[in-house]
């Protein structure tokens, strides 16, 4: 077994501390990595307080990991020592329905296996990234290029490839006028994505404050959703919403955006069960849906595509004794855009 230090929840109501554990030692096809950075998700804290229920503790939260190789099992051939790799959401699947044949593993029958927080076949617990290492079977592993700075891929790895994956299968591009709804981990990434692909891209945020910080990276419009007149004269305007927000808002107001045949997709996963008035939909044929991360080919050919365009996300690196005070401040919005742990700092 291998000695690990961490960071941990050990109640809904107690903020993470410090936490020993131990890792298994890699097996036959398993790699070993040595955290670097890890980004922290808004899931990380809605877990962490047991706000999608179930929640197994201790908790070590992190699923987007950036490291690099310290060792690999005999028959593990994708990876050499001292590479830079990432993982992300799962560290496994059912690997028996046609979804994960094709690489789509985050929709699998059997379902996936969560980097944190997941019953594995031995009775122990996944714990995630917020930790000096992590030891994942090669498949579940991916190469980060060189040339992008290493703490600034780590959100990409979760919020990252959750907006690349429905902007690439809805196809969005040049002609397409997008919103995106929320300027945070999420937001910042789609606005990012869109505009690289070629979109229209107007952010919707009800702080007036974020109008420039949108501007810069690369948004052509900018709506005030408290602003009743702005909302009014966006009526029918956008092929696609993508909604990013995980705290709880009216999905009504947005969908009334929408043109004819126009598209909300649901990235953000608030606690509360949303109400949704069918006239919006039907009166347009609107569409509302979701989507999950994306699966590892999927992911790999996101993180190629960044290191191509050098797109990275924009991030506030912390120390992990700073982690309690990080979430405080993302549950407020007061953060430009992810915050990273340095989880050299646990040493």
């Amino acid at each position: 077994m291998i000695p690990t230090k961490g960071y941990a929840a050990h109640s809904p109501t107690t903020e993470l501390a410090p936490f020993n554990f131990e890792r298994s030692e890699p097996k036959d096809t398993d790699v070993l990595i040595e955290i670097s950075y890890c980004g922290i998700c808004h899931a990380d804290i809605h877990q962490a307080k047991n706000e999608y229920g179930g929640t197994i503790y201790p908790l070590v939260p992190g699923h987007e990991i950036v490291g690099r190789i310290k060792s690999v099992g005999s028959n593990a051939k994708k990876f050499k020592v001292g590479e830079m790799v990432g993982v992300g959401y799962f560290i496994d699947s059912c690997k028996n329905c046609e979804d994960g044949s094709i690489g789509e593993e985050q929709y699998c029958d059997g379902g996936i296996v969560p980097t944190q927080n997941s019953k594995l076949p031995d009775g122990t617990v996944s714990k995630g990234g917020y930790s000096e290492t992590i030891v994942v079977d090669e498949n579940h592993v991916l190469h980060i290029s060189e040339k992008l700075n290493p703490a600034a891929v780590a959100p990409l790895l979760c919020a990252g490839i959750t907006t690349y994956s429905p902007l690439k299968h809805w196809k969005i591009g040049p002609g397409h006028k997008v919103a995106v709804l929320g300027l945070g981990g999420l937001g910042h990434m789609a606005v990012k994505f869109a505009v690289s692909f070629g979109a229209e891209v107007t952010v919707l945020s009800g702080s007036p404050s974020k109008q420039e910080s949108a501007m810069a990276l690369g948004a052509h419009h900018f709506i005030v959703t408290s602003d009743q007149q702005q909302m009014k004269d966006a009526s029918s305007s956008f092929h696609f919403i993508i909604d990013t927000v995980s705290a709880k808002h009216d999905y009504n107001t947005y969908l009334n955006l929408l043109k004819k045949d126009g598209t909300m997709i649901l990235l953000g996963v608030p606690p509360e069960m949303p109400q949704l008035s069918a006239y919006h939909l039907i009166s347009k044929r609107r569409n509302i849906t979701g989507s999950l991360i994306g699966g590892i080919p999927e992911t790999q050919e996101m993180l190629d595509y960044c290191a191509q365009n050098n797109i990275t996300s924009e991030i506030e690196i912390i120390a992990p004794d700073y982690i309690n005070t990080a979430f405080e401040r993302t549950l407020k919005g007061d953060v430009h855009y992810r915050f990273v742990i340095d989880m050299k700092q646990l040493k």
